[in-house]
């Protein structure tokens, strides 16, 4: 068994298939965590890898960071935003923008104006949006994720990025976590950092014909023995 956590926001099915193709008789188990607690899952050994939303604390811990996030602002879709293909942070400055506790998103300077609030969850702070009380700032994938008809969402290329990656016990790097992280860095099965690489089955060596041997005299040797024509014995 391996046992890989996740955070909200992150798919990791893409990996989890080709793992159940090349490791058939190691099944995945997966845990949702919430980004705020993945760290200390994995320390405790709750999890042989996980995703995780950096900065995390790297204490004890191994990390590969793997892609960014683009960053959108959710709003209610009669909002004025809503009209705009893009937002800059500048756009949002006299919105009340909602800083949930479990915010994957690290500000130097938060925008808008603080909220009346601020919510447990960045599920508890869309259910505010959709009342009409403020903005939210999030990765995309948690937009997706907390998707409502009455919500949309637009991105914020000037706002700070959420990094996703992959994490694991520095003490606890086992074959089966090398065998992971061969797999989320894109390697082949045949890769020559694989554990258990394949290779086509080799041919058994095909046996040349031999040549009939030929001595100096070429082609008399070849007619010894034949009777002359007109020969009689004596």
């Amino acid at each position: 068994m391996f046992r890989l956590a996740y955070v909200p926001g992150v798919t990791p099915a893409k990996w989890v298939n080709v793992w159940t193709e090349r490791m058939p008789g190691v099944p995945v188990a997966l845990v949702a965590v919430p980004a705020a607690e993945v760290a200390g899952l994995l320390r405790d050994g709750g999890a042989d890898a996980g995703f995780v939303r950096l900065p995390v604390d790297r204490d004890g811990l191994s990390v590969i960071p793997l892609y960014v996030e683009t960053t959108v602002v959710v709003v209610p879709k009669d909002h004025a935003v809503a009209a705009a293909d893009e937002v800059a942070i500048a756009d949002l400055t006299d919105d009340n923008v909602f800083h949930p506790l479990d915010d994957t998103i690290e500000w130097t300077v938060r925008p808008g104006l603080p909220a009346f609030t601020r919510p447990r969850t960045t599920a508890d702070a869309v259910e505010l949006v959709a009342a009409g009380t403020g903005l939210l700032l999030v990765p995309q994938s948690l937009a997706r994720l907390h998707h409502r008809r009455d919500l949309t969402y637009r991105p914020v290329p000037d706002a700070p990025q959420s990094q996703v990656a992959l994490a694991w016990p520095t003490d606890a790097t086992t074959d089966l976590v090398e065998d992971f992280i061969g797999i989320v860095r894109g390697r082949t099965v045949n890769s020559s950092r694989s554990r258990t690489p394949t290779t086509p089955a080799e041919k058994p060596a095909q046996r040349q014909p031999r040549k009939p041997a030929q001595n100096g005299s070429g082609r008399r040797a070849a007619q010894t023995g034949r009777k002359r024509k007109g020969h009689r014995p004596r």
